[in-house]
């Protein structure tokens, strides 16, 4: 069992910036990739960012080169760096670690508006 808590989400204006973290917990050795959702009022859950243990990552078109995953492994965390926010950012942001399955956490909500 993976336990995953997500925080850093709130309240931010265009252009504005924003830090996510996802922490696990629990049977986290066997740990194979770590990926940000985020899903929309009305919207279908999409993929934002993603690291994989070897370490790669890749990001939605709509998210680079203002998004950054990465990882702190003493921590056990996996943070989400959003830059340059912008309105359709708006979204509660979803933590998925995939072992053997995907384990989710609650969400955090994201508010890009002035």
């Amino acid at each position: 069992q993976v336990q995953v808590v997500e925080s850093g989400g709130g309240l931010v204006q265009p252009g504005g910036s924003l830090r996510l973290s996802c922490a696990a917990s629990g049977s986290i050795s066997s740990i194979a990739a770590v990926r940000w959702y985020r899903q929309a009022p009305g919207k279908q859950r999409e993929l934002v960012a993603g690291i994989i243990i070897g370490g790669s990552t890749n990001y939605a078109d709509s998210v680079k080169g203002r998004f950054t995953i990465s990882r702190d492994n003493a921590k056990n965390t996996v943070s989400l760096q959003m830059n340059s926010l912008k309105p359709e950012d708006t979204a509660v942001y979803y933590c998925n670690v995939f072992t053997f399955r995907a384990y989710w956490g609650q969400g955090t909500q994201v508010t890009v508006s002035s």
